[in-house]
């Protein structure tokens, strides 16, 4: 249970930091991070800071698959780790 909390926390740093890189990227007019990076990392678990860099940098609002993917996706891990806190309490 630790490693997956640790796993999350850092996943959600690492996927809020590029959000807002290609945020800054985009600003500047430099090499962007690809759209299928972002979604990996947001896939990879890193939903809640996706969402929150998005709020937060007004970035990736206007794309549909943003959207409507990264809240789908931060239902979809919610779903997940309360499975599998609810199995690791029952082994208990």
């Amino acid at each position: 249970m630790r490693y997956l909390m640790d796993y999350l926390i850092v996943i959600n740093i690492i996927t809020w930091m590029m959000y807002g890189l290609d945020k800054w990227k985009a600003k500047s007019g430099k090499w962007r991070i690809p759209e299928r990076t972002l979604l990996l990392v947001t896939a990879l678990g890193g939903s809640a800071g996706a969402l929150v860099a998005m709020l937060l940098f007004r970035h990736k609002t206007r794309k549909a698959k943003f959207v409507v993917g990264v809240p789908v996706l931060l239902v979809v891990h919610c779903v997940a780790i309360a499975g599998i806190v609810v199995k690791i309490l029952k082994m208990r």
